[in-house]
């Protein structure tokens, strides 16, 4: 029997959004209900990249490739949760190089964003920088997930986004890791099947033995 951790964030109005900016709230309005009509329907204005999501290249490279060019076989596979709470301000190089990572593995960053239980957006969370984005695009993973709902903080150019891309490196953000322990799972991620698009929602799961 697996034990089944679902690492996804709740949508919702009053949610957590990049740098707390207006335009990037979650809105819900009703298109139906039981007096104005037969059925209750809600409809959700909402970012591609709100919450737990997916980005794609288009998110940082002018004509860059959208979500649906990504193959669904790369959203499963096997996953190691790495503890970095005691690493700040960023994850370097430094942090990676002793966790001899493994092609087509994803590595899931657990910082102490995932013990941020408020809606407010932390402006001082933990980063994957520059360095540490070079040296994962030498070793062959298959995508990169953080707890912080950038996987960058304030670099100019996009650095670690590019590299990542750049070395067919897939990225998610926005996970919730404080109740999952280090270790190795099957990560489950599922975006909304959106076309054209740089990026979609998603909900993702760790499977542990």
């Amino acid at each position: 029997m697996k034990t089944v951790y679902d690492i996804s964030m709740a949508i919702h109005p009053d949610m957590m959004v990049w740098k707390n900016y207006e335009k990037k709230k979650v809105h819900f309005s009703i298109d139906s209900d039981f007096v104005t009509g037969t059925v209750h329907e809600t409809r959700v204005n909402i970012n591609v990249h709100t919450g737990t999501h997916l980005d794609a290249p288009l998110h940082v490279f002018e004509n860059g490739a959208t979500l649906d060019s990504i193959p669904a076989e790369r959203l499963i596979g096997p996953a190691r949760v790495v503890d970095f709470t005691r690493v700040s301000p960023s994850i370097g190089r430094e942090h990676l190089e002793p966790l001899a990572l493994q092609p087509g593995e994803w590595l899931l960053i657990k910082t102490t964003d995932s013990f941020n239980d408020t809606n407010a957006f932390n402006r001082e969370f933990v980063f994957l920088n520059a360095d540490g984005a070079a040296y994962l695009a030498g070793t062959g993973i298959n995508g990169v997930a953080i707890d912080a709902l950038g996987i960058e903080r304030d670099q100019p150019g996009y650095p670690t986004h590019k590299a990542l891309f750049n070395a067919n490196i897939l990225i998610v953000e926005g996970v919730r890791l404080k109740d999952v322990p280090e270790g190795s799972y099957t990560f489950i991620v599922a975006p909304l099947k959106l076309q054209g698009t740089d990026g979609a929602p998603a909900r993702a799961f760790l499977l542990a033995d």
